[in-house]
């Protein structure tokens, strides 16, 4: 699949709200095309000088256009990221008060409160835990269009940007996935205490069961789009995305994530 094609579907699959927060794609590959039907900037006649001027601001506006992109993806992420900080500092305080209040060892003892309140609970972190992937994906299939939106220009113009606006890229806030990552694996640890302690299997099905279709059936396309871009080859470049770093749970223990993307 195309990656035009790939990202389209994402979108349409990621949640409501997020939906204008993804790569101009389509706008930016049309901006290449018209740059690279301009004469080049290799004539060194007086007209050629003036089609060469023509030229540099038509590439001044495309990296203007990137720059913008890059705002709109680091504000978006960081925004999620401080939400999803607080979303889990909140789940974790719940599930103590539902516990200290309701549980075996609670101030009141009733199991069916404390059964009613832990099932609202388990929604919340299954969904969470799917907002949070989806968020790991976020990151991973805006960068891959960067990269490649960027080897379009550099192949159908000889331009040179490419390599030098993605080390910018690489130290923008979107690209730094450590802190949702790290917040995925304490949620699937939150996860094994929250759910019965049964075997892991049926642990990941009545998961799959308490999050409905919606964010689970997501969460899962978006897992199967960072392992197809992971496809093809480990060799690590500079363009390459890093190793994903999730954890190896029942939830997605099935996809592997680990090799380097290498942008093609």
């Amino acid at each position: 699949m195309k990656f035009g094609k790939r990202l389209k579907q994402q979108i349409q699959d990621s949640l409501p709200e997020w939906r204008d927060k993804f790569l101009s794609y389509k706008e930016l590959k049309k901006l290449v095309k018209l740059i690279s039907a301009a004469p080049t900037r290799r004539n060194e006649s007086w007209r050629g000088r003036n089609e060469s001027l023509e030229y540099g601001k038509a590439e001044s506006d495309f990296v203007y256009l990137l720059d913008i992109e890059i705002d709109k993806f680091n504000g978006f992420f960081m925004e999620q990221e401080e939400e999803f900080v607080i979303r889990h500092e909140n789940l974790k305080q719940k599930i103590k008060r539902v516990v200290d209040l309701w549980g075996p060892n609670g101030i009141h003892p009733s199991e069916e409160n404390y059964k009613e309140e832990m099932e609202k609970i388990r929604k919340a972190i299954v969904d969470f835990h799917g907002e949070m992937v989806l968020l790991v994906n976020y990151s991973n299939i805006n960068y891959t269009g960067l990269a490649k939106i960027l080897k379009k220009y550099d192949k159908r113009t000889g331009g040179l940007l490419r390599l030098p606006f993605i080390q910018k890229v690489l130290v923008q806030p979107f690209f730094t996935t450590d802190i949702i990552s790290n917040l995925v694996k304490e949620c699937e640890s939150i996860i094994d205490t929250v759910f019965p302690a049964e075997e892991a299997a049926d642990r990941a099905k009545e998961a799959i069961v308490v999050a409905g279709e919606g964010i689970f059936r997501n969460t899962v396309k978006a897992l199967l789009t960072m392992q197809e871009i992971r496809k093809g080859s480990s060799t690590q470049s500079p363009f390459s995305l890093p190793p994903l770093n999730l954890p190896d749970s029942d939830l997605i223990q099935s996809i592997q994530l680990n090799a380097a993307v290498p942008i093609v």
